[in-house]
Parts: structure tokens; C-alpha cells; sequence
């Protein structure tokens, strides 16, 4: 899938703002919508090697095969926060997660950039049934919904916790 990038504006902080999007213990609370049932890769969730593994709920044909994991890759204080990660059946589909922070007019623009690389005919005949502009509209309210979060000062949901095991 080609590169689909959403943005919004927050009136918070840049430091701040990063600081939340580096906890990817943080993430299910603006994102549930769309991926569900979070669980952490290991027991400490901030900073570069940590990660999480999710479903993503996602619109027929491709219920069956709708898990993924990103983990922090790169985190570039307090300017960007790099995910990377795979989903799909046997995870082989490659994705890419970018957060870039920009100061603008005392607030932060906050873009979200989402890219896939699929391996296979089928995984890219199965991006092409309007998964992009599904992926867009689901980014475009998870920025709305991380801009109310962190601009009200409370969280919607739980956190991302360590699978039992």
C-alpha cells in the first residue's frame, strides 16, 4: 500500500507529546477502535525495542489473518517516533509507523504516516479491496482521538499490558 499519512494539530507541548507516543503501552487507548486486543512484547513499554501485538479489525475478506505487532525502532526525541512491525498471514507483511512532531503556533502538529510492504500477489490484491482509505479514515480518527486525550488531560481505556503466560 502506498504511503498513507493523516495529521492533526495539538495544543500541548512537543516533549509532552512525545513522551506519550514513546510509551506504546499508550496506544490502545487512542486507537481501539480499529486494534484491539493489545498485549506488550516485554514488560518495560517505553523506549527503542519495545513492542506490542494486536488484532486488527478489519473489514471482509481479511478477517482471518488480522494480527500484527510494531515495535519502537527509533525515537528521535522530541521530533519523531519510528514503528516498525508485521501483520498479516505468517507476518509477512511489512509495516512501517511514523509520528513526526512539528512546533506550530504554540501547539504541535502531529503527522501519522502508515506504509505497508506486502510480500505476495494476494496480499497486495487484498490491500486493493479500498484498505487504504479504510486505514485512512481509522488513522484520521485515532489523531482526533490522541489530540482530545492528551489536550483533556485524561485517558479513554487501559493500557497495554504484558500477555499472561
Amino acid at each position: 500500500m502506498e504511503p498513507i499519512t493523516v495529521h492533526t494539530t495539538i495544543a500541548r507541548p512537543r516533549e509532552e507529546i512525545f513522551a506519550y507516543l514513546s510509551d506504546i503501552a499508550n496506544h490502545p487507548e487512542f486507537t481501539d477502535h480499529y486494534l484491539v486486543d493489545w498485549h506488550l512484547t516485554r514488560v518495560d513499554s517505553v523506549g527503542t525495542g519495545a513492542g506490542a501485538r494486536f488484532a486488527i479489525r478489519v473489514p471482509p475478506p481479511r478477517q482471518r489473518y488480522a494480527n500484527a505487532d510494531l515495535t519502537l525502532v527509533e525515537l528521535d526525541a522530541p521530533w519523531k517516533v519510528v514503528l516498525q512491525g508485521r501483520g498479516g498471514k505468517f507476518n509477512r507483511v511489512r509495516l512501517l509507523a511514523v509520528y513526526e512532531l512539528q512546533p506550530d503556533h504554540g501547539g504541535t502538529r502531529v503527522a501519522f504516516t502508515l506504509a505497508t510492504e506486502p510480500k505476495t500477489m494476494a496480499d497486495r490484491l487484498l490491500e486493493g479491496f479500498g484498505y487504504r482509505g479504510w486505514f485512512r479514515r481509522k488513522s484520521a480518527k485515532a489523531m482526533r482521538r490522541l489530540r482530545s486525550i492528551l489536550e483533556d488531560g485524561e485517558g479513554r481505556g487501559r493500557r497495554a499490558t504484558v500477555a499472561a503466560g
